[in-house]
C-alpha cells in the first residue's frame, strides 16, 4: 500500500522539479518590512552546480555581501524573484532552472543548461531604518 501512496506523489514531485524556481527557507526571520522590487539589498551567497555540487562563486569567500537592486533585472531572474518578500537575517536556498539563470549559453565556470543552487542570506535592505524592520 505504501508503494501506491509514493506513486501518487510522483506527479507532484515532478511538477516541483519543472518549476523555474524552487525556494526553501532554511532560516526564518521576523520583520515588519520585507524586501520589495526596487529595494537595494545586501546578500551573502554561495552558488553551486546542481549536477555535481561544485562551487562556482561565493560572496562569503570575499567577506563582502553583494549589493544590488532586486526586481530590476540587475541579476538573474531566479534571484529577482527568489529574494522578494524576505526579512534581513532570513536564509533561503534557491534552486534555479536554466531558463531563470543563464539558459543554454552559460557564463564563466557555469556550463550552458545548468541548474544552479544558491544558499542566500539577506544581510540588509539599504535605506530602511531599524524601526521599520
Amino acid at each position: 500500500m505504501r508503494f501506491y501512496a509514493l506513486l501518487a506523489l510522483l506527479p507532484a514531485v515532478a511538477l516541483a522539479l519543472d518549476k523555474p524556481l524552487n525556494i526553501e527557507v532554511t532560516q526564518e526571520a521576523e520583520c515588519g518590512r520585507k524586501t520589495q522590487a526596487g529595494d537595494t539589498i545586501d546578500v551573502h551567497y554561495r552558488g553551486t552546480l546542481a549536477k555535481d555540487g561544485s562551487e562556482f562563486d561565493a560572496s562569503y569567500n570575499r567577506g563582502t555581501p553583494l549589493s544590488f537592486k532586486v526586481g530590476n533585472g540587475q541579476v538573474i531572474k531566479g534571484w529577482d524573484q527568489g529574494l522578494l518578500d524576505m526579512c534581513p537575517g532570513e536564509k533561503r536556498t534557491l534552486t534555479i532552472q536554466p531558463e531563470w539563470a543563464y539558459g543554454d549559453k552559460g557564463v564563466g565556470p557555469i556550463p550552458g543548461g545548468s541548474v544552479l543552487i544558491f544558499e542566500t542570506e539577506l544581510v540588509a535592505i539599504q535605506g530602511i531604518s531599524k524601526d521599520e524592520l
